[in-house]
């Protein structure tokens, strides 16, 4: 058995991982990073790279079935080569790939260990059966892995994850996804652009990541539109029969439905690895799902020399925020006991459908929590279906809602579906973190013609219902102090 004593340990190779990794060399000797998989992100291997390059497929031949409107017509039928499709999805993604292990590679290999780890006590980690690791602090990376009911395993290799998908040489006639989340939604919404036969089902109504109602209910519509969509669906059964998956289920209109599909994907959420790390053997607090809570400025557990980063903390599974936090958590465990917070950007995501959902700030949900009880939201929207620049480009469908402290009119969040929204989001994002208010907003340049003069519409509704004379910062202030008490 190999024993090694290092100053930080950071257990997981992926996006999180390779931030907290090159943040703690700058503060500490000796770092190493553990890995039980292959070293790189989940993002670059079966995440938003190639979901992304699957969507663009699709996109084309979405456009190229879309020209009659415009007078502009393709003579033939539009044929997508499905083979060709994936090769490039896969050609691609190994590129990326390829620019992730480039930089696993330039890391010192006494610092890289592979195997798996486990805590065998405070500061000590078993690393398979070779390697014991003596670590003065810890940064827990070990990222996610697709969820499902374990029942469905009895549909065999009938049962797909999201991730499964990229390594496909062709694709099937016909699916059935599960989630209409944010990857249910980019991938089914592109696998029928590619004359894959879907139908999606949810349960309890939730469409993407979205919380307000009237957002959420346009994209219900919207994707209903397009293809079979059963947000809240009532499954009777699911069984394999041969190389296929019968299923069973009850529409909208209440009649019972009776399908086969080649494939069953499974889109219902991802969870965090930390249920090998036998955690139970430490003194950490835990949410409800067993993930350790962390200082979101910070990073830190309850147990002062353990970190927490990337999908393993729960907290946002983008990119973006493990590469965030990756940096706070190595940073912090590199310079310990002197702790430092972190940079927290605004909250931006956005689910790369068509029309494009995203969300900035705080959700409909928070604002109406923090914000409904004292009556001091106010909401500004706009429809983009006759918005000018959207209706040339035969790009008219989605609805943005802006939310915005009445008194102050400080910008608090945003939910929306429509046109160019992973650009509009980015425009909101960058307002609401510099803490900006609807007036200053709307003192800011807006083009003719383009998409965001959409934004100053919504902007404008805001704004006509904030009044100056308000005194709501300190009544939802002292709403805030009675709920606590």
């Amino acid at each position: 058995m190999k024993q090694l004593t290092v100053d930080v340990a950071v257990i997981g190779g992926g996006t999180a991982g390779l931030s907290a990794y090159r943040a703690a060399k700058q503060h500490a000797n000796h770092v190493v990073m553990i890995e039980g998989g292959p070293f790189g992100t989940t993002c670059a291997r079966v995440g938003c790279m190639p979901s992304k390059l699957l969507i663009a497929a699709a996109e084309a031949s979405h456009q190229a079935q879309s020209t009659d409107a415009f007078g502009v017509h393709i003579e033939g039928a539009v044929v997508v080569d499905s083979k060709q499709v994936m090769a490039r999805v896969k050609s691609e993604r190994d590129r990326f790939v390829g620019f992730v292990v480039e930089g696993v590679d330039s890391i010192p290999s006494e610092d890289k260990i592979e195997g798996y780890a486990k805590f065998v006590g405070t500061h000590t980690l078993q690393v398979d059966g070779h390697t014991q690791i003596h670590a003065e602090r810890i940064v827990i990376a070990t990222g996610s892995r697709p969820a499902y009911p374990q029942v469905w395993n009895e549909l065999g290799d009938r049962l797909v994850v999201n991730d499964d998908i990229f390594d496909w040489d062709d694709l099937p006639a016909s699916i059935a996804i599960f989630g209409p989340g944010v990857i249910g939604l980019e991938l089914g919404q592109a696998l029928h652009r590619l004359g894959v036969q879907v139908h999606m089902f949810g349960v309890g109504g939730n469409v993407g990541p979205l919380t307000d109602p009237a957002v959420r209910e346009y994209a219900t519509q919207t994707f209903k539109h397009e293809f079979p969509l059963y947000p809240d669906v009532k499954l009777e059964h699911m069984k394999r029969n041969g190389n296929a998956v019968d299923i069973r289920y009850v529409d909208d209109h209440g009649t019972l439905q009776d399908i086969k599909v080649n494939y069953v994907i499974a889109a219902t959420g991802r969870r965090p690895n930390v249920d090998k790390l036998a955690l139970e053997s430490l003194s950490l607090d835990l949410d409800s799902k067993g993930v350790p809570i962390a200082d979101p400025l910070t990073m830190q557990s309850s147990m002062p020399h353990i970190f927490i980063a990337g999908d393993a903390s729960n907290q946002l599974p983008l990119l973006h925020e493990a590469a965030d936090q990756g940096r706070i958590a190595g940073d912090n465990a590199g310079r310990y006991p002197t702790l430092q917070n972190g940079l927290r950007r605004s909250a931006i995501s956005v689910v790369f459908s068509d029309p494009q959902i995203a969300m900035i700030g705080m959700t409909y949900q928070e604002a109406q929590r923090r914000l409904g009880a004292c009556n001091c939201l106010v909401i500004g929207e706009v429809s983009f279906e006759n918005q000018g620049r959207s209706r040339v480009m035969l790009k008219n469908k989605g609805l943005l809602r802006i939310y915005a402290e009445q008194g102050t009119g400080i910008l608090m969040g945003a939910e929306m579906i429509g046109p160019a929204a992973e650009h509009l989001a980015h425009l909101l994002a960058w307002a609401h973190q510099q803490q900006m208010t609807i007036a200053q907003m709307l003192d800011m340049p807006f083009y003719h013609p383009v998409i965001e003069e959409g934004v100053r519409t919504a902007l404008r509704s805001a704004a006509d219902q904030l009044d100056s004379n308000s005194d709501c910062a300190t009544t939802c202030m002292e709403c805030e102090q009675e709920g606590m008490a």
